[in-house]
C-alpha cells in the first residue's frame, strides 16, 4: 500500500510552505500544514511538564489529551500566544491560520490517479514523496501516524529513550 513520506526536517525548514493539495473541499488547502502540526505535537514536542503552551491560550484551544497537546480549531483565534510560550519553538506560527487546512493523504478513489499526491509534485525540497511501507530503509527516527503517513524527524523522548 502506498504510504505518504514526509521528511519533516527538510519540510520544517521552508519558510513558506508552496505544496499544492487537490483537496476538493477547500481550493486554497495546503494539508502539508495540518500535517505538520500534528506531527509536531506527537513526535517533535518535548512534553513539558507544565505545558505553558496550554497554559498560554487564552481561548482553551489546546488541550492535554494522554500527554498529547490537541488544537481544537474551532475554538483557536490565531493569537499565537501558545506558539511565543513555547520554550523549544515546536509550535510553528504558519501553521497556525484562522481557516483550517487538512490533509486526507488523497483518500479512497475521489480523484483520478493521474492527480493524486499532487503536494508531492509540487514540493521543490523533496520533503513529500509517495513509498511503499516495506521500501523504507531508514529506520531512526521514522514514525508511522496511522495508516497512511510515515514521517522522519528527531524524536527527543526517542533519541533520550525516555518515556513520558
Amino acid at each position: 500500500m502506498r504510504k505518504l513520506f514526509i521528511d519533516y526536517d527538510i519540510c520544517n525548514k521552508c519558510k513558506e510552505c508552496v505544496v499544492r493539495c487537490s483537496y476538493m473541499f477547500h481550493p486554497e488547502n495546503n494539508g502539508i500544514a495540518s500535517l505538520r502540526e500534528i506531527v509536531a505535537f506527537i513526535i517533535v514536542c518535548r512534553k513539558c511538564d507544565d505545558f505553558p503552551c496550554v497554559n498560554a491560550c487564552p481561548n482553551n484551544a489546546l488541550k492535554r489529551e494522554s500527554g498529547v497537546i490537541r488544537r481544537s480549531n474551532f475554538l483557536c483565534i490565531s493569537c499565537k500566544s501558545c506558539a511565543i510560550a513555547c520554550p523549544f519553538g515546536t509550535i510553528e506560527f504558519d501553521w497556525l491560520e484562522y481557516l483550517t487546512s487538512i490533509c486526507d493523504v488523497c483518500a479512497g478513489a475521489r480523484i483520478e490517479e493521474k492527480e493524486r499526491f499532487i503536494c508531492v509534485h509540487s514540493c521543490p525540497y523533496g520533503a513529500l514523496r509517495v513509498v511503499e511501507h516495506e521500501d523504507i530503509d531508514e529506520t531512526v527516527f521514522v514514525h508511522k501516524i496511522g495508516e497512511n503517513i510515515i514521517v522522519k524527524t528527531f524524536s527527543w523522548t526517542q533519541f533520550y529513550e525516555l518515556k513520558k
